[in-house]
């Protein structure tokens, strides 16, 4: 008998849905038993209420507002449970080629588009700069987008000094890049002061040749996104699905490249504790000796 689980992604043409179809066509293809049928929602804000209702079985979800939940930060303390880390964003800054910016703090008191205003993104860039003692709307001329699309366009024609974004493929920086932008991301003494005020933020690295130009890969901080479960969701289901997502690896990744970083030792390593990943998980990590 199969095991029917939806799985909430976000709005069609971003990310998420590119990655919830890969790991359902990838579940499905590993372990018949279960048919894993992705859903489009709003994204990682709404999900996380999904989840909480029941509506959702599964879900997707970028680390701030994840973070956010679990900590009840603004809301109620949530007891989603984490099914598996997907992949890591390092956020960071990108100027036009011929920005006399080099540093985080030469963009202070500049235009700076962070972004659409409730995105993950937008959220992360607001703790990287807490981080370092500033302020999104203080010590910047914020300019948050209605279209993340807007964005390089403003850099492009001078509106804006810079862009913040984040990870591997993200269209506003391979536009930017292959126009000659340069990216800036916090120093390594920077990144230190940021995860001593945040814990929840990782060291992260931009793999070399991500982007047009971008010879060499740059460190910085930022977080990972996570599938979430809902708290009821059985430690069977759960424990079948940690082991589907694991075996079926090489299909992920052959099937979206972002998948390399969807294994059991970065779900351990990423989960902000033990105790927020879920039981069925665990004991499949447990098993497979992490």
């Amino acid at each position: 008998m199969s095991i029917k689980i939806v799985l909430g992604t976000a709005t069609p043409g971003g990310g998420f849905p590119l990655y919830g179809g890969a790991l359902a066509d990838t579940i499905n293809e590993t372990d018949p038993q279960l048919v894993v049928e992705p859903r489009n929602t709003k994204g990682s804000t709404e999900n996380i209420p999904l989840l909480e209702a029941g509506e959702l079985d599964i879900a997707l979800c970028t680390g701030e507002p994840a973070y956010e939940a679990f900590e009840g930060i603004g809301r109620p303390k949530s007891d989603l449970k984490i099914l598996a880390a997907m992949y890591s964003t390092a956020g960071m800054f990108i100027v036009r080629g011929d920005s006399p910016a080099r540093t985080i703090d030469d963009l202070k008191g500049k235009p700076v588009a962070f972004g659409a205003k409730g995105s993950g993104l937008t959220i992360l860039s607001r703790y990287v700069l807490e981080g370092l003692g500033l302020d999104q709307v203080k010590d910047f001329e914020p300019i948050f987008l209605d279209k993340a699309g807007d964005g390089p366009t403003m850099v492009t024609d001078g509106r804006a000094a810079a862009l913040w974004g984040g990870g591997v493929g993200w269209p506003g920086f391979a536009t930017l890049a292959q126009a000659g932008g340069r990216f800036i991301a916090p120093t390594a003494e920077e990144a230190a002061r940021i995860r001593a005020k945040h814990s929840f933020l990782k060291s992260t690295t931009l793999p070399a040749n991500s982007y047009a130009g971008q010879t060499a890969a740059i460190q910085s901080v930022g977080s990972w996104s996570f599938v979430l479960a809902r708290p009821t969701l059985s430690d069977d289901i759960a424990y079948a699905l940690a082991r589907a997502i694991d075996k079926g690896h090489a299909a992920l990744v052959k099937r979206l490249d972002q998948g390399v970083e969807t294994t059991p030792a970065n779900t351990a390593a990423a989960a902000p504790s033990a105790a927020l990943i879920h039981p069925g998980v665990r004991k499949y990590l447990k098993e497979i000796g992490l």
